[in-house]
């Protein structure tokens, strides 16, 4: 427990806190409890929120408590953005992103165990509340000219749009949320992103208005990519931990596309390696850098970690499938349909000859092309080599009954879609 902080500023995981040495004095006294929240204002966490998710995890490994939080009722309402005024959910999509979150979250803690991790719910403790007893119990403690210096406030009254109400009082309620955690369960710890620093240390000074009582924040650095862009859905590039929003196979071949420059700070950063395994890999994509070590390390142990094991090494089949290794059968529909989505191609119909086939697929300009391809060995279906342009694209041809993959050369790839 002693060395948790100094862990995560080796990580890269500490941007700010609002007294460093009380903090790491309050860590080395024992376990303390300490929470994140995270808000359903999509149908998925992302990118951004997967460094939280990390964070918790280090706490939890390190013997704190931690309480994960979903926020039924702040998903509600949308902390402010800088730039406009959110769409307000509906009730009944709010609930549904609530239980969607709260099963992605849940994988990543330990919920049983000798210390297990709790997911609340921020609508048990605020739904009962009437507007009366929070503008009382709450309202009263918070001061206007303080709460219009946080910076989304300010950008937002210096806009022609303005603020509403509802946005302005998004960080009342998120410092209610600090204080019952702090009465319920002792927690004196909050974690987040460096942009929400505004709404974190909210419940700092609401504790210490209405309780007399210290609490502490600790913020994580927004991660950007190799121009200094944050990720994120606000952003528009956002890398989504829902299977059904950004693929396994996506997920993967973003980690693997990342920058030699960027690759020792995300290793530090999503997995578990030690200093010595990380320089090892930052040296190698110095020395090897074709050989993309560093990424492939970090694409399979972020995919792993968040879509499991199985997942990976499908995905890690398909990726070479693609290059000309492997045997496409051994990859399962949904990752192939995943694989193979962006690839050039067209619908093919069963039957039809190789030849017609690949100039269809426009891998060939014409028939005449398409037979000296062949006949030069330069073409196969599946990663299997034609030698006959009498072959036909048969049904059993095409993987899963969708798709056969067309290559010229080594590094010409297209994907005959069943048209049948």
């Amino acid at each position: 427990m002693t060395n948790i902080l100094d862990e995560l500023q080796w990580r890269g995981l500490v941007a700010q806190t609002t007294d460093l040495d009380a903090l790491r004095a309050a860590l080395d006294e024992g376990p303390v409890t300490l929470y994140c929240g995270f808000d359903p204002t999509a149908a998925s966490l992302h990118f951004g929120n997967l460094v939280q998710l990390i964070v918790l995890r280090h706490f939890q490994r390190a013997g704190h408590r931690v309480l994960a939080l979903v926020g039924g009722s702040t998903g509600l309402i949308g902390d402010p953005r800088p730039t406009s005024e959110r769409a307000l959910k509906t009730r009944e999509l709010t609930a549904e992103y609530v239980e969607r979150i709260r099963q992605q979250v849940a994988p990543f803690l330990d919920l049983d165990g000798d210390n297990p991790a709790l997911l609340v719910n921020n609508l048990d403790w605020t739904a009962p509340m009437s507007a009366l007893d929070f503008l009382r119990d709450v309202g009263k403690h918070f001061r206007v000219n303080q709460m219009i210096k946080k910076d989304a406030i300010a950008a937002r009254l210096e806009s022609q749009e303005g603020i509403s109400y509802t946005e302005f009082s998004y960080q009342l309620l998120q410092g209610m949320d600090f204080l019952h955690l702090y009465r319920e369960y002792g927690c004196s710890l909050q974690t987040g992103g460096q942009d929400q620093w505004g709404n974190l240390t909210a419940g700092v000074d609401l504790i210490h208005r209405a309780e007399g009582g210290t609490a502490h924040v600790l913020t994580t650095p927004l991660v950007t990519d190799e121009a200094g862009e944050k990720y994120g859905k606000s952003a528009g590039n956002a890398v989504w931990l829902a299977a059904d929003m950004t693929s396994p196979y996506a997920f993967y071949q973003y980690w693997i596309n990342v920058a030699d420059s960027e690759t020792g700070k995300l290793l530090r950063i999503f997995t578990d390696r030690s200093q010595e395994e990380i320089a090892e890999l930052e040296l190698a994509a110095v020395e090897r850098p074709h050989l993309r070590e560093a990424q492939r390390a970090l694409a399979a142990e972020v995919t792993t970690l968040v879509h499991g094991a199985a997942a990976t090494e499908q995905v890690e089949a398909a990726s070479g499938v693609l290059f000309g290794r492997g045997d496409p059968a051994t990859i399962d529909a949904r990752t192939l349909a995943d694989a193979t989505r962006e690839l050039p191609g067209a619908h093919v119909t069963p039957g039809t000859d190789v030849l017609q086939a690949l100039v269809e697929t426009g891998l060939a300009d014409s028939r005449g092309a398409a037979r000296r391809l062949v006949v030069e060995g330069g073409v196969s279906i599946n990663n299997v080599k034609v030698n006959d342009v009498e072959r036909t694209l048969d049904a059993a041809d095409f993987l899963h009954g969708a798709v056969a993959l067309l290559r010229r050369g080594r590094r010409n790839l297209a994907a005959a879609r069943n048209a049948g």
